[in-house]
């Protein structure tokens, strides 16, 4: 497709912040909320972008978006989700937790809780534990990518297996319709199978967002979760596979 001068600059904003909405975009742009609709979708069948409700984000399927703007990407969701899986994490509790902006706001809702133990992969959880003067924090082992502050590679993998720990506290870049959990880099999802199998009860922590999106790595299925929280209730197909596998889903708005 030829894009316009306006669906350039969309899509430069959409690069920016992870996430647009037809409301922001009227406002900007001073056209109607059926032109920009007309933009996205016209951007979204060539695959530029990715429709979700309300608006468009930068299409996921292969790459994800930067860590940076995923941080602004449903930022309240996040928080939302963040304090309530605290709640369900006890004090004197060993944990691990992997690399995601969704983890990250999970451990900023854990500075008030004592003697934990958390082993985590993710530079960004340790930097914000380190104000809670009584956990403990170690810091897996592992090639460091730059992009996002995750310790990836065979050596976290080996480093993961040594432990046997209470909870974990896991994100995902997608979830498919059949329970699929996916994700970008086949490095990281390693880490977080070896990190699924080595923890008592495993947390899944991933706003409605992570439906609409597509990412190529399978690195689990909801069976193999022990409780899921989310910001919105789920679809029905998704409440059975929960309740077929005595999953429990918390949702942030009932």
């Amino acid at each position: 497709m030829t894009v316009s001068f306006r669906q350039q600059q969309i899509l430069e904003l959409a690069q920016e912040n992870g996430r647009i909405s037809v409301e922001e975009l009227v406002e900007q742009f001073d056209v109607t909320p059926q032109t920009i609709r007309k933009d996205l979708n016209e951007l979204c069948d060539a695959r530029l972008l990715s429709r979700v409700h309300g608006g468009a984000m930068m299409a996921s399927g292969v790459a994800n978006v930067g860590y940076d703007q995923r941080r602004n990407i449903a930022e309240a969701e996040k928080r939302g989700i963040g304090k309530l899986c605290a709640k369900h994490i006890p004090n004197n509790a060993s944990l691990f937790m992997n690399i995601g902006t969704t983890t990250e706001s999970v451990a900023h809702h854990l500075i008030g809780h004592k003697n934990l133990l958390v082993i985590t992969n993710n530079i960004n959880v340790a930097n914000t534990l380190i104000a809670n003067p009584s956990c403990e924090i170690i810091i897996a082992g592992g090639v460091l990518r730059p992009k996002d502050g995750g310790i990836i590679g065979e050596a976290t993998v080996d480093f993961i297996k040594q432990f046997k720990v209470d909870y974990a506290v896991i994100g995902a870049s997608a979830i498919d319709e059949d329970g699929a959990l996916l994700d970008y880099d086949y490095r990281e999802v390693r880490v977080a199978k070896a990190i699924i199998e080595n923890a008592r009860h495993t947390i899944l922590v991933a706003d409605k967002i992570k439906f609409e999106r597509s990412a190529p790595v399978r690195l689990g299925h909801l069976s193999q979760i022990s409780s899921f929280i989310t910001d919105e209730p789920v679809s029905e197909k998704i409440e059975q596979i929960c309740q077929s596998n005595d999953v429990k889903i918390h949702c942030v708005n009932k």
